[in-house]
């Protein structure tokens, strides 16, 4: 992550995406977002392939408290490569890649039901 600050210390449902970025806690954001049980954050993803382990690590630092990580991947759905996949096997986190709209639908519903969820949202225009 750009900045250890997070735009929100707490979860949040998003209320809005498109063009170019996020809505959410009556904030918005342009860019993509990394969406965290403590935090809502700035991602510097903005595709599939600028997904590494160190724009996960703060997803795997959580391990204990996250028990899916869902990827909003854009107007696609994408495959993880395998050594992220295997990474999140190895952290025992679930991970779903889907198209960012899916993701967000997802996050917001399982964020409501107060699962512990996180979410790497990738924007969209």
């Amino acid at each position: 992550m750009a900045d250890d600050a997070p735009h929100l210390p707490h979860a949040a449902p998003i209320e809005a995406y498109g063009k170019g970025g996020f809505s959410f806690a009556d904030m918005s954001h342009r860019g993509s977002l990394l969406c965290l049980p403590d935090g809502i954050w700035a991602s510097p993803v903005a595709r599939v392939e600028d997904i590494t382990a160190e724009t996960l690590a703060p997803v795997f630092a959580r391990a204990g408290i996250i028990s899916l990580c869902l990827i909003g991947a854009g107007t696609r759905s994408a495959i993880l490569p395998l050594d992220l996949r295997r990474a999140f096997q190895n952290h025992k986190i679930a991970v779903e890649c889907t198209t960012t709209s899916a993701a967000v639908s997802t996050y917001n519903i399982l964020l409501d039901e107060r699962r512990p969820v996180a979410a790497l949202l990738i924007a969209t225009s």
